[in-house]
């Protein structure tokens, strides 16, 4: 498959976003690395940049060991996409290396506050690590220390918290967010009015992509924003708010820049509306992709910011370096988002897709986050799944 990294060095330099860093972990990573998807001038202010808590870190505990996923939400297709991989891939898979004895899941609802309590239960029932997703960046930090001091660690995956002591992963999303404000603006020409639907204001990742999208479209001055939604990350949401805010707005719309997951929604929601159907910003929704899929001249490219089960498979594999002692020299470790053209998905499915699917595409874990690219982030690399369980 024909994977593009979009924001590439020639890019930055033309918006005069390229500057070089040093400071803390990040002047260990590889310059290409670091001077693009670390570049100052497109990240997020809150993110986590110093030097990782865990770099001469090692569990005391020996495998198998026994994970802690906590949860935020279970009611969208991106949390779906991401527990299937978890528990019918990966859990099988290491569980055969020897390496994981069992996972155990909980769910919060969206409150912090039993988020926080189930951290703590987790902790106290001996959980070896802690994987925790999409959750609010300040509330749980000292859950988190709850957890470091009692030798359990907690990843963040697909976006951050600002305890020093997490470890984070995911794509850069004030950058990815860049990428589609840039690429929405470019592809109405420059000029026109446009629609912006973030995910779940508050959550770091929300936030940091929307931040990101109205970045980037600033920097045309024919563009207009004249709404701003939430679609809460959930397509069935993203459709009723995307029709009541047209049902209110009966002016031109020349662009929507989506964030995903939601688009499939809110594409149903232009198409029931009778309404010209404007370019949008599409991600991996299968449902929306199969609509390009079918209208091949609609939007030149679709950009992947957060395929879901490579985004778990990904953290899953930090953490397991990192109880492997493998010392992850930085806190948040990040990754370049992709496009894909209307060929690839044309490789990926037939006319006779479902436009209704609420799948996800991934565009595999070693396009995403493999094996090479994370030994750049590690002190003492090496391949977590040839870990001797006795060592």
């Amino acid at each position: 498959m024909k994977i593009l990294i979009k924001i590439t060095l020639s890019i930055l330099l033309s918006f005069g976003l390229f500057t070089i860093v040093m400071a803390g972990g990040l002047d260990e990573l590889p310059s290409d690395i670091r001077d693009s998807v670390y570049n100052p001038k497109l990240m997020d202010p809150a993110q986590p940049l110093g030097e990782s808590a865990f770099r001469e870190w090692k569990s005391e505990r020996k495998p198998p060991w026994t994970i802690g996923y906590a949860s935020t939400y279970a009611g969208n297709t991106w949390r779906k996409g991401a527990m299937g991989r978890l528990m019918d891939v990966i859990k099988p898979k290491w569980q055969k290396l020897g390496l994981l004895n069992d996972i155990i899941v909980t769910q919060s609802n969206l409150k912090d506050s039993l988020q926080i309590q189930q951290i703590r239960q987790l902790v106290d029932q001996g959980v070896d690590a802690i994987i925790i997703c999409c959750s609010n960046p300040t509330a749980l930090n000292q859950a988190i220390k709850y957890a470091f001091d009692r030798g359990v660690p907690v990843f963040s995956f697909t976006g951050y918290t600002t305890s020093p002591l997490s470890i984070n992963s995911s794509v850069n999303y004030h950058q990815a967010g860049f990428e589609v404000g840039t690429w929405m603006a470019k592809e109405i020409k420059g000029k026109g009015n446009v629609l912006v639907i973030e995910g779940i204001p508050g959550f770091s990742a929300s936030d940091s992509q929307n931040r990101g999208v109205l970045d980037g479209l600033s920097r045309f001055p024919g563009i207009k924003v004249v709404g701003q939604i939430a679609h809460m990350w959930t397509s069935q949401v993203g459709q009723v708010e995307t029709q009541k805010w047209l049902a209110t707005h009966p002016g031109q719309l020349d662009g929507v820049a989506v964030q995903s997951s939601g688009e499939t929604g809110v594409l149903q929601a232009f198409l029931q509306s009778g309404r010209d159907l404007p370019p949008m910003s599409i991600g991996g929704e299968i449902g929306a992709l199969c609509y390009w899929r079918n209208n091949p001249d609609y939007i030149s490219g679709a950009i992947q910011t957060w395929p879901p089960g490579d985004d778990v498979e990904m953290g899953w594999n930090i953490m397991m370096r990192t109880l492997q002692g493998q010392g992850p020299k930085i806190q948040s470790i990040l990754v370049p988002s992709q496009v894909i053209d209307v060929n690839d998905v044309k490789s990926m499915m037939g006319t006779d897709c479902d436009r209704n699917s609420t799948d996800w595409f991934n565009v595999g874990i070693e396009t995403w986050g493999g094996k090479s690219y994370l030994d750049n982030f590690f002190l003492r690399p090496a391949d977590p799944e040839k870990y001797d369980p006795g060592s």
